[in-house]
C-alpha cells in the first residue's frame, strides 16, 4: 500500500478531483487546507508572510494504482508555473479500521 500524498494549488483541486474519479477502482482522499512555502514565497505584502495557500491531498492506494494516482496528480494539478505543488510517495507499512478492528497492510 502506498500513501500519495500532493500539495497543490487551490484552484486546480476541483478539476484533479474530476481526474481522479475517473480512474477504475480510486480509492478516495482527503482533502485539508494548509500553507506553506517553497523556492517560491509571497513577499510583496505590507504584513510579511512567505506562506501560500495550498491544498494537501492524502491518497491511501494498493500498489497497483499507485502509479496512475501519481501520474494524473502530476499532470492534472500541472500550472506550468513555479509554485503547481509537489507530489510524494510514500510506503505504508500496516493501516487498520477502527470501526471492525481489522488490520493489515491494504486496508484502504
Amino acid at each position: 500500500m502506498k500513501e500519495i500524498r500532493a500539495y497543490i494549488q487551490p484552484f486546480m483541486l476541483p478539476k484533479l478531483t474530476q481526474a481522479l474519479l475517473e480512474i477504475p477502482g480510486f480509492p478516495g482522499m482527503s482533502v485539508s487546507d494548509c500553507e506553506g512555502f517553497g523556492r517560491e514565497k509571497v513577499i510583496a505584502s505590507q504584513d510579511y508572510t512567505p506562506f501560500l495557500p495550498k491544498k494537501r491531498i492524502e491518497i491511501f492506494a494498493p500498489d497497483d494504482l499507485a502509479e496512475a494516482i501519481f501520474d494524473t496528480v502530476m499532470t492534472v494539478a500541472n500550472t506550468h508555473q513555479h509554485g503547481a505543488g509537489k507530489v510524494y510517495v510514500i510506503d505504508v507499512a500496516e493501516s487498520g479500521r477502527i470501526c471492525s478492528g481489522e488490520r493489515g497492510g491494504n486496508i484502504g
